[in-house]
């Protein structure tokens, strides 16, 4: 896995697909392919339909697929969809395996816990070896090292250049954090370390075990998934800034080296008042 730090691109006008149908929305100047969808029922349809051929492919080409999912209440519906639409039930669960993107250093029976909140989807419903599933353990004071080794002794199975995680969704929020890298906060400085904890003046209580960009960057296909009113600010200011600080809106610090950024946003999240 390359552990060095993503040169940054030349900002580009954003890809994008918007149904026909609906009221054209004009798609943010945001790094990477950008989809708009006015409805958020069509987004997840269209976020499930295409992890699952990403999926069957990483499975066809390597043998299995590994994907890190991110807690919050936005991607909940997606979850749901992905497990209860029928249209998805070929979804190689027994050949995935399950990673989390961040957690807060709590318990798992903690009702902050991300991996109490996403296993009630995966775990307790999906049919993924036990052995797959890979809880970030949050009150372990050595868990960030004991995560990273875990996650580099899974990926060696795979060939040299192909050890890397195949789809993560991320999120953002208000402050432009990702993951947990909040703004000016330590994770951010990080360059060799895949998981790190992050605490501090700047980090959102309690403190947090995180992916780095170094392993964030390193991945196959990166979905970031905005949704509402309140984070189109947001999404307007990294849009119009064509050197956007990184240390200011850590989501900008999402490059992936070789792979794929798309972000997925509802008409809401881009200033759209239908």
């Amino acid at each position: 896995m390359d552990d060095q730090p993503a040169q940054k691109p030349a900002k580009t006008p954003a890809q994008h697909d918007i149904f026909s149908l609906e009221e054209p929305i004009t798609p943010p100047a945001l790094s990477g392919e950008v989809v708009v969808r006015q409805n958020l029922d069509d987004l997840y349809h269209m976020m499930v339909a295409e992890l699952l051929l990403h999926a069957k492919n990483c499975v066809r080409s390597f043998g299995d697929f590994h994907i890190a999912l991110s807690g919050g209440s936005t991607p909940l519906p997606f979850y749901r969809m992905l497990m209860t639409d029928p249209a998805f039930r070929d979804m190689p669960w027994k050949f995935t395996h399950l990673w989390i993107v961040d957690e807060r250093r709590v318990p798992f029976d903690d009702e902050r816990s991300n991996w109490g909140q996403i296993s009630h989807y995966f775990a307790d419903h999906a049919d993924i070896p036990t052995q797959n599933l890979h809880p970030m353990p949050g009150d372990n004071p050595e868990g960030d090292v004991a995560y990273e080794r875990e996650l580099r002794e899974r990926l060696a199975w795979r060939e040299r250049g192909q050890d890397r995680l195949d789809w993560v969704l991320l999120g953002m929020g208000d402050d432009a954090h990702t993951a947990s890298l909040f703004p000016r906060s330590p994770a951010l400085r990080e360059r060799e370390r895949l998981i790190v904890m992050n605490d501090g003046a700047e980090v959102v209580p309690p403190p947090r075990m995180t992916m780095t960009y170094p392993l964030l960057n390193a991945s196959r296909y990166i979905a970031v998934l905005v949704t509402g009113e309140k984070k189109s600010a947001t999404i307007a200011r990294i849009a119009s800034d064509d050197k956007p600080d990184v240390q200011d809106a850590p989501i900008t610090g999402i490059e992936p080296v070789g792979g794929v950024l798309k972000w997925y946003l509802d008409g809401a999240a881009c200033g759209s008042k239908a």
